[in-house]
């Protein structure tokens, strides 16, 4: 192990993401003036606020910091491992294998099994060593081997061409690039296809549903529904399956979200502004924003012209673009965000601040 690198084996568990260490968001880091402590979700202080930073609780610990050092406080705000550490990052759940032999399953479902260990660093030269929950140099760190993360084994995706050969060939069309129904089980096919390198769609009466004038054509499946993403002179709209138009072909920029609340939404940028449509047509995001992008953890990222960026929760709660970096904690209650004068604070999706100046 060199610099500031851990030892592979610990490396390779901390990439597994499906053992991946979660937050307990029961106590939220607050901060009055330059100290930290801890607030329940109604503001309320849990643990005074007297360290120089406080990070997240995982597994029942965690790292805060006082002078240059960091230690590990408990729920109760009890310092249980000393400040002796320049770097500390969180506990999370790790496996020793026995005699070498490769976990299983059930191994990996065993409690008995299970070992409570953070990197953390006794140098400023940032090298890392394994410690376990008394702040104890493990021996060697502990590890989940790869093979046990079921997105690894997934299946590859197979991609399959389909015959159109059975199609009568008429000046309709010189190429068909795709095919799709309005729902699964109707009779009725349309087709996408090409004729003098415009796109098109036509359906098995071979009448042209969307005329061939488009760029690009590319169909995207919302629910049990088919819709279609047309370009044409670099301005973009959507259509329904049948060719009814959606969103009309005026934008710069139209981009579909299946967002975590199991609703889907679409970013639509236009002449310098950006805003979010549901499904209903409705802006539930006005287009008056620089930008907007969607945070996987759940929620927009909202960016106004003067590169303030602000955050859409999905509950529908706005929070405008006042900081100068917005950071999504999982689950998408919680933003981390830092305000201009570059200090940190937590936000939820009420709009509370743990934080006071």
């Amino acid at each position: 192990m060199t610099g500031k690198k851990l030892l592979p084996v610990l490396l390779m568990a901390f990439a597994i993401p499906v053992f991946a260490q979660r937050e307990d968001l029961r106590l939220i880091p607050y901060r009055k003036g330059d100290l930290w402590g801890y607030a329940a979700a109604d503001k309320s202080i849990l643990i005074k606020p007297e360290y120089s930073e406080a990070n997240l609780f995982y597994a029942g610990f965690a790292s805060v910091k006082k002078g240059d050092k960091y230690g590990y406080i408990n729920r109760d705000g009890k310092v249980v491992i000393p400040f002796k550490f320049y770097v500390a990052k969180p506990f999370r759940v790790g496996y020793f294998p026995k005699g070498g032999k490769i976990l299983t399953a059930d191994d990996l479902e065993d409690d008995q099994k299970k070992i409570l260990f953070a990197g953390a660093s006794l140098r400023k030269d940032g090298y890392e060593i394994c410690i376990n929950t008394k702040g104890e140099t493990m021996p060697k760190c502990p590890a989940i081997p790869e093979n046990s993360a079921p997105e690894i084994n997934k299946p590859s995706t197979v991609t399959i061409e389909s015959n159109y050969s059975t199609i009568q060939k008429s000046d309709l069309f010189d190429k068909i690039t795709g095919d799709y129904k309005l729902l699964a089980g109707a009779d009725e096919t349309y087709y996408i296809a090409t004729r003098n390198n415009n796109y098109g769609v036509f359906n098995n009466k071979f009448e042209v549903i969307v005329p061939f004038e488009y760029s690009a054509i590319e169909k995207i499946k919302i629910g049990a529904m088919n819709y279609l993403v047309a370009e044409k002179n670099g301005l973009k709209g959507v259509f329904f399956g049948n060719g009814s138009p959606y969103i009309t072909v005026e934008n710069n920029k139209v981009q579909h979200i299946a967002a975590k609340n199991a609703e889907n939404y679409f970013i639509i940028s236009r002449d310098g502004k950006t805003g979010i449509k549901d499904m209903k047509h409705n802006y539930v995001v006005e287009m008056k924003y620089a930008g907007i992008m969607y945070d996987s953890t759940g929620g927009f990222i909202v960016t106004n012209d003067n590169n303030l960026t602000g955050f859409w929760f999905l509950n529908n709660f706005m929070l405008e673009p006042k900081y100068s970096m917005v950071k999504v904690l999982p689950g998408g209650e919680y933003v981390k965000v830092k305000l201009p004068n570059g200090k940190w604070g937590y936000v939820n999706s009420s709009g509370i601040e743990f934080f006071e100046e």
